[in-house]
């Protein structure tokens, strides 16, 4: 019988030193020198989905809290209203970081870029980039290990042989494995995937055929 289980242990919040730099070492050590600079200007960070942006905008206010700078992290650019606007210019807070800039509508964008138009326009621009296939193992390691998840490296090999391959849903995947082997009493093991995975290829036509006579 499975157990019910309390997520206990959370994974480490996004910092610089549990993000796996890939090919974007330069991006990370401009960014950090970015947040003590003392530049009057802005830096703009792209890229694709689930490569880490959300994860390194909430590191870089993180590390500006830690280094006696005052910081402020939005979490969409709707959150940025004339209100924050207003609390912003009132305040002494040096480092802002919007994520999600893409999604802004048409007034979130004019009050963006009226404010930020002149900083961004002079500041650095970087794009992340995807880890390679051959640094994932290493992420995976890395997320385990915040989550103290004992993972073995065949685990490993095989998830990226056979799950789906971007990071977000391997971490994802990782999560759910954790909470099956403490429901039941189970070290994560390629068997313990392997019957994860196919319950999950069993379900997914299912819940499918389940939508499409609703």
């Amino acid at each position: 019988m499975e157990q019910l289980v309390f997520e206990l242990v959370l994974p480490e919040p996004p910092s610089f030193a549990n993000f796996l730099a890939g090919r974007n070492a330069e991006l990370l050590d401009v960014l950090s020198a970015f947040l003590t600079g003392g530049r009057d200007t802005g830096m703009l960070i792209w890229g694709g989905p689930g490569v880490g942006k959300t994860h390194l905008a909430r590191a870089a206010v993180t590390l500006a809290q830690e280094r006696g700078l005052g910081a402020r992290f939005f979490a969409h650019p709707r959150e940025l209203d004339d209100d924050a606007l207003a609390s912003l210019r009132a305040s002494t807070e040096q480092v802002i970081a919007i994520d999600g800039i893409d999604l802004a509508d048409e007034a979130a964008a004019g009050r963006l870029f009226t404010d930020l138009r002149t900083r961004l326009g002079w500041g650095l621009v970087y794009e992340l980039l995807a880890l390679d296939d051959d640094a994932k193992p290493a992420a995976l390691a890395v997320y385990a290990k915040s989550r103290g998840i004992v993972l073995s490296d065949d685990v490993i090999d095989y998830l990226l042989r056979h799950g789906r391959r971007d990071m977000p849903s391997l971490l994802a995947t990782l999560a759910a494995l954790d909470r099956q082997s403490l429901a039941t009493k189970r070290p994560i093991t390629v068997p313990l995937l392997k019957g994860w995975l196919q319950r999950e290829l069993e379900w997914k036509p299912a819940a499918a055929d389940t939508s499409r006579s609703a």
